[in-house]
């Protein structure tokens, strides 16, 4: 826990939470050293923070979230992403439906591609109609768009919030 509060309030709020490490009466140069040195260490870095203190330790990490009701503008504006609902246990279900998000791209990027790549072979390999062209490439974007409406379903943040239960259940990865 990096933060500028008192060494009091924060030893209470992290005893709150299960953390161990706790950092307090930081100012915004402390945090982002802090975050410098955990990826020295070889770690990646998420960070969390909603004052305008936190905007270089946010644009420091690998990746920045803010907490976007209460945050400050700069804080918005620097972070990576932004959590709407103010409640950190979001966290862990944003950052599983986020994996996920890239995942659905990987997949999205094989399927447009190999669409394309099959047009550009049956089109030098013969005779491809130009109707049939546009209807499979016109195709391969529905189908890439209707993969990536999976997203929009609640079955998929329902999964994202049991993923992410389950991996804090089983501890933090090395």
């Amino acid at each position: 826990l990096l933060t500028g509060d008192n060494p009091r309030a924060a030893a209470r709020l992290a005893a709150d939470v299960g953390i161990t490490d706790v950092r307090a009466g930081l100012l915004p140069q402390d945090k982002v050293a802090a975050v410098r040195a955990w990826e020295r260490a070889g770690r990646r870095v998420l960070v969390i923070g909603d004052g305008i203190n936190d905007a270089p330790a946010l644009a420091a990490a690998h990746t920045g979230i803010a907490m976007g009701r209460a945050g400050s503008d700069l804080a918005l504006e620097t972070a990576d992403a932004v959590i709407v609902r103010d409640e950190l246990a979001t966290v862990p279900a944003v950052v599983a439906l986020s994996r996920r998000a890239r995942g659905l791209v990987v997949q999205n990027l094989v399927i447009a591609g190999a669409f394309i790549a099959g047009l550009v072979i049956w089109d030098l390999a013969g005779t491809l109609p130009l109707p049939l062209g546009v209807l499979g490439h016109e195709g391969s974007t529905v189908l890439v768009g209707l993969n990536g409406l999976r997203l929009l379903r609640e079955a998929a943040w329902q999964r994202a919030a049991a993923t992410a239960a389950a991996t804090s259940t089983a501890g933090p990865a090395s």
